[in-house]
């Protein structure tokens, strides 16, 4: 039986698509995403609000228009894939988080031009997830064993994550930007915004290029692991997209939110490793075993709080150590 299965129409896949373009032209020509701007933590705060409320919208929106054209048991289970995926996504996308610290760290990137870089990673992290979820449900679709080597490399890749998880990348010997400082010629300061700048007539490119590859190639990394993870909860492409999409859309202001926080939660990442186990492992029970969607919502969300508790808990009772 083909596995892959969508009620969704073209006007659904048009009006969201139209929706998320809206969006980016709002936020880079009317809230000024294009001009240098330090984001406060009240801003961020009231992005990250928005984007949950917008993404609860949408599901609570999907509920009722299946419930009207097939029914309440198909709008009850795949509004429950959509936020059993979207908080999955939203999770992983965590862990993301953080190399943007370490990469805004290792440029020294001034706050204020933070948010220009990290928007175009978003354009660039949806044109890239959007054509590997293609991809994925295209395999999907025609071979589906690829489901288990899905899970496969879900359960090596947190495994991997859980014994690497307090070891911090070297970016000195990073190949991308190894190979990109001995092809191009880059300016010793920042430019303002500017990727690139003329010099004595010559083009350059400036440390805010490095930035931006180093981000595109962090979402391009991420992206591997988060999408086959949504496989193991749905193969509906338009939710599998839609998720990823909200996920991806509201990254930049969890970041400003919680990038200064990020030493305090310092357990997620096994939590995020742990996660990852969980869902390779489900995937590849799946002949033997199904677990309802709801179940793997509760024990994501589980997983995800208590890393979070313990994290803070633990980073209070050594400040408050710190301070005696």
């Amino acid at each position: 039986m083909n596995p892959i299965e969508s009620l969704a129409t073209g006007p659904m896949w048009a009006g969201f698509i139209v929706f998320v373009l809206a969006m980016l032209a709002l936020d880079l020509f009317v809230l000024g995403g294009n001009k240098a701007h330090r984001v406060s933590a009240k801003e961020a705060a009231g992005w990250a609000t928005a984007w949950v409320a917008l993404a609860s919208t949408f599901g609570a929106l999907l509920w009722w228009y299946l419930d009207g054209v097939a029914g309440r048991e198909v709008a009850n289970r795949k509004a429950l894939e959509f936020f059993t995926g979207y908080l999955i996504e939203q999770a992983l996308s965590v862990d993301n988080m953080f190399v943007f610290v370490m990469i805004f760290g290792y440029f020294a990137v001034p706050p204020e031009l933070q948010r220009r870089v990290l928007l175009y990673g978003v354009l660039g992290a949806i044109i890239m997830r959007a054509a590997m979820i293609l991809g994925g449900v295209w395999l999907v679709s025609q071979f589906a064993w690829v489901l288990y080597v899905f899970g496969l490399f879900l359960v090596v890749t947190g495994v991997k994550m859980l014994l690497m998880a307090d070891q911090k990348p070297d970016l000195e010997k990073n190949p991308l930007l190894r190979w990109l400082r001995g092809h191009m010629r880059i300016t010793p300061g920042f430019h303002g915004q500017a990727f690139f700048v003329r010099i004595d007539g010559v083009r350059h490119a400036t440390p805010m290029f490095l930035v931006l590859m180093m981000i595109e190639a962090s979402d391009l990394v991420f992206a591997v692991d988060s999408i086959p993870a949504i496989f193991a909860v749905t193969t509906d492409p338009f939710i599998v997209f839609t998720s990823n999409i909200f996920a991806v859309m509201g990254l930049r202001a969890l970041y400003f939110l919680l990038a200064d926080m990020a030493e305090r939660f310092h357990l997620l990442k096994y939590g995020l490793a742990l996660v990852l186990v969980y869902i390779g492992g489900k995937m590849l029970a799946m002949p033997w075993f199904h677990m309802p969607v709801q179940w793997s919502l509760l024990i994501v969300g589980l997983i995800i709080l208590i890393s979070v508790v313990l994290s803070l808990r633990l980073s209070g009772n050594k400040t408050s150590r710190s301070t005696l």
